[in-house]
């Protein structure tokens, strides 16, 4: 998924609570041109509209600055948010347009029924939920799509095992577990143990 995002650069000496109060949420660019950074402002709609698809650290944006004439592609690195009101008050991007590959964490989606669930009355239990890849900007996948009609009781995936859309390459342990089908004896006992240490 790839999103277009305009903005403004930031004036120098401009305070962030005045920008928020006029409807503008500022941001920060980094990597368009090695260490440098720029200070933008965004739209507040449109920093509304973009958090309500993109991911950290996963979904590609086509940034343009509009009185800077720069355009290209980042990802969204970081979105701080008010403590306890919960509105984005800065975002963070960052230039991919050079980079041939970048590192991204993709968000695991399981699918199918286990046989060990449905046959053997396991648990599945999901022991990791995002994937740290490594691909090309223009090859960002939107998930990882797992099928684990094939787990038994007792089975696990191992990050090693997971098929993996070309030019994406796994940075997790290879040995790491993705996804167990627990027996629900061993599920109820690891409740009746935090139920007893609380």
């Amino acid at each position: 998924m790839e999103l277009t995002v305009e903005c403004q650069k930031r004036e120098a000496g401009s305070k962030p609570k005045a920008l928020r109060r006029a409807g503008l949420i500022p941001a920060v660019l980094y990597g368009h041109q090695g260490a440098e950074s720029v200070s933008l402002t965004v739209n507040a709609k449109t920093v509304e509209t973009l958090l309500k698809t993109a991911v950290v650290n996963n979904t590609l944006i086509q940034l343009t600055v509009a009185d800077n004439s720069w355009s290209g592609k980042t990802l969204l690195r970081e979105v701080q948010t008010h403590p306890w009101k919960n509105y984005p008050y800065h975002l963070s991007f960052f230039s991919v347009a050079s980079q041939e590959s970048i590192e991204v964490e993709l968000p695991l989606h399981f699918v199918g029924d286990a046989f060990g669930v449905k046959q053997e009355g396991g648990i599945l239990d999901p022991v990791i939920t995002e994937l740290h890849v490594r691909c090309a900007p223009d090859k960002i996948p939107d998930a990882v799509e797992i099928n684990v009609s094939e787990l038994k009781l007792g089975d696990a995936l191992l990050v090693h095992q997971i098929i993996l859309p070309e030019g994406v390459t796994a940075l997790n342990e290879p040995d790491q577990p993705v996804v167990t089908v627990l027996s629900p004896k061993v599920t109820a006992e690891t409740e009746e143990t935090e139920a007893s240490a609380t």
